[in-house]
């Protein structure tokens, strides 16, 4: 397959696209071969501060352009990601892993971000009222908070990148994107179309790097940044919080999550099966909102786990850019690792496995899809992120019950209830520490939609006319009128 041309495996800053200081590069393998498929720039300090030069200095200028002007090339680059569909998502297989199904659906929903975007970047609005006493005037006025810094993760190479880029432009904003040095190649695309869609000089920047600390810490001190949005674990996240406390930073954060999956009895399990496949097995369940403990109701408990894990069992393994390939290969052989010790943890206190759980031979990271059942509380992969192909199934038998075990954890990201009882669903609505709940269905990502957590899953908003806001600030002036 055609990789991205050498001069678009550089950086991009500003108007160029050049090498990193010194020449750096760093290799970038197809997780299903081992194979190195590119070498791209490695930026380091200096070159961190020269996209912050640019993305300020091209800073008065876009936030002035008119928010229609904004708005059709958000379209432009919405429309290109659609014609060019195929291209990207073999690209994001090929550095990632996932399926090509995967991918293009990937690709329809991180272009979905641009479209919905160019639609609210000309509803930036302020407000005009009498003050309650109505002595004067209350004028707000919506302001663009400045230069951004986005570090964005490797499982949706193409779409978190698009769930930051887009509202920041749409506010007029300018970027810093910092992708993972597993898979920047997407990010460097992304940046050639926006280019090529008549996107400014400066506007859109990217910085690839493996020494991400250094990189994005230099960023982070220099008081011309003025927003960091992350997408990652938490323990990142922690960190890059710390720092951003100097500075005054306004953040975004999307962390970690421990998603609990839970089917009622009175469920459709039809519903309820397939919905769970599609929590659990997402993106090779290399997701933050996959579906990590999965409790069902004692009535239906072994109904529901025959029919999971046939499913599971049917799935097929490979190289994503295979044709009938369900469940591509992992990021890297440290994620097999970490997923094979949670799976050796759960069985040596306990746990059997009914599906998979046997790490393959040959090459490439894959692991095969697992479902566990009689997982004690003890057992780590029910405090872990698993991040991979592996469910644990345990049962409950009252909604007092689950509703206690599904909280118990440091994350608030997700969760998923299947129930045919509307009120049994209000309950969980209102009583699960989550941002967001999947009710009767397994997928619940929309660019129209506000996605975020709460407790340690993260700060902020991303998606829907709420994301937008996080890159305004607002100016309240008292007028008066004598």
């Amino acid at each position: 397959m055609n990789i991205l041309a050498p001069e678009h495996r550089r950086l991009r800053i500003g108007d160029d696209w050049r090498d990193a200081t010194g020449g750096a590069t760093f290799d970038v393998e197809d997780p299903a071969t081992g194979k190195t498929i590119a070498a791209v720039a490695d930026a380091g300090v200096a070159d961190g501060l020269a996209a912050l030069d640019a993305a300020a200095e091209a800073m008065p200028a876009w936030a002035a352009t008119p928010p229609r002007k904004r708005s059709e090339l958000l379209t432009a680059t919405y429309r290109a990601l659609i014609d060019r569909s195929e291209e990207v998502a073999r690209l994001i297989t090929l550095e990632m892993g996932k399926p090509l199904a995967e991918a293009r659906a990937e690709v329809a929903y991180g272009a979905e971000f641009f479209r919905w975007f160019a639609e609210e970047a000309v509803r930036v609005e302020g407000r005009y009222s009498t003050a309650p006493n109505g002595g004067y005037r209350i004028l707000t006025v919506p302001k663009p908070v400045g230069p951004c810094v986005f570090v964005t993760p490797w499982n949706f190479p193409l779409a978190m990148g698009a769930r930051k880029i887009a509202p920041a432009l749409a506010a007029g904003c300018t970027t810093i994107t910092k992708p993972a040095a597993l898979t920047p190649l997407t990010m460097l695309l992304l940046a050639r179309i926006m280019q090529e869609a008549g996107v400014p000089p400066g506007v859109v920047n990217v910085v690839t790097t493996r020494r991400a600390g250094e990189v994005v810490s230099a960023l982070l001190a220099d008081p011309r940044t003025r927003k960091l949005s992350f997408t990652g674990s938490t323990e990142v996240g922690r960190v890059l919080l710390r720092q951003a406390s100097d500075t005054v930073l306004r953040t975004s954060m999307e962390l970690g999550g421990n998603a609990a999956l839970i089917v009622c009895a009175d469920a459709d399990l039809d519903v309820a099966v397939d919905g769970a496949m599609v929590a659990k097995m997402r993106n090779i369940g290399e997701s933050c909102i996959a579906a990590n403990r999965i409790y069902v109701e004692e009535p239906v408990r072994e109904e529901f786990t025959a029919r999971f894990a046939e499913r599971m069992g049917a799935l097929s393994m490979g190289h994503g850019l295979d044709d009938g390939v369900n469940v591509g290969a992992l990021i890297d052989e440290a994620a097999v690792d970490r997923i094979d010790e949670l799976v050796t943890d759960a069985v040596g206190r306990g746990a059997r496995v009914l599906v998979g759980g046997e790490r393959p031979g040959g090459p490439g990271h894959f692991y095969p899809p697992t479902v566990l059942v009689d997982v004690p509380e003890q057992a780590r992969m029910l405090r872990a992120e698993i991040f991979g192909p592996v469910a644990p199934i345990i049962s409950f038998t009252s909604d007092d019950e689950v509703m206690a075990k599904a909280n118990d954890t440091e994350y608030g990201l997700v969760g998923y209830v299947f129930t045919r009882d509307l009120r049994r669903a209000l309950r969980f609505t209102e009583g699960l520490d989550t941002g967001m709940l999947g009710v009767n269905r397994g997928l619940i990502s929309d660019p129209s939609a506000p996605f975020g957590g709460v407790k340690q899953s993260g700060i902020g908003k991303e998606g829907s006319h709420e994301g937008l806001l996080e890159y305004l600030e607002l100016t309240y002036a008292a007028i008066d009128l004598p």
